[in-house]
């Protein structure tokens, strides 16, 4: 069998949110040796890439990219415990806490938010909704998080989101954690404002400026 062939249809498959298919292909590659690191490299995250690019230009809308998404994440789910901890530590762009801010259970976003993350090599830990907000401090300082991804779509949650910013700088660690903002209550004006360093408007910008933001941590880091 042409392993490039099947991660072709893999890619298409994800592109067009079956998630079915995607799942057999997967095990197929696998089965043939393909080694995990090749699918994720050669099929899953070029299909995401194709989904993003797709979305920004209006040739996808959202239900279509949560199709997609959770056709990746129904591939990712055969090859994760394949690979081990040092090829992970290669291959993760960073490490994300992300949740829906105390005071909204809205969560579509959010989700797809953390979804795309992990498509482009993020490891995310998604704290749910209605997350208390020492739960982010609490959480990120437990596994060492490099970003902690705020979402808000209830403008009554919003003074908990600067409260995380508040609580972060009692503890002495706003600059140990990038801050993300986002979702329906949040405009980039007010992120300015409360003094995140980042905001995300929908998905593809999101994951844009998390990437940004992570190299421009490693080269201060330098």
């Amino acid at each position: 069998m042409d392993v490039n062939k099947i991660c072709l249809e893999l890619k298409e498959y994800i592109e067009n949110g079956n998630a079915e298919q995607a799942s057999k292909l997967t095990i197929e590659l696998i089965n043939l040796n393909y080694t995990p690191l090749d699918i994720i490299n050669n099929c899953l995250i070029p299909a995401m890439n194709t989904v993003g690019d797709k979305f920004a230009k209006l040739e996808l809308f959202l239900p279509e990219v949560i199709m997609a998404a959770e056709a990746f994440e129904s591939s990712l789910k055969h090859i994760e415990p394949l690979i081990s901890a040092s090829q992970k530590e290669k291959i993760t762009v960073g490490k994300v806490v992300i949740g829906t801010i105390q005071g909204d259970i809205h969560d579509l976003g959010k989700n797809i938010v953390a979804m795309m993350l992990r498509a482009h090599g993020f490891e995310v830990i998604d704290l749910g909704r209605d997350v208390p907000v020492d739960l982010f401090v609490k959480k990120a300082i437990e596994i060492n998080a490099d970003i902690i991804a705020i979402s808000a779509l209830m403008s009554t949650s919003l003074p908990y989101v600067r409260d995380v910013i508040k609580l972060l700088k009692e503890k002495g660690l706003r600059e140990k954690f990038i801050v993300m903002v986002g979702g329906g209550a949040v405009t980039r004006e007010w992120a300015q404002e409360v003094g995140a360093d980042g905001y995300g408007e929908h998905f593809e910008e999101a994951v844009y400026v998390a990437k940004k933001l992570i190299d421009e941590k490693k080269k201060s880091a330098k």
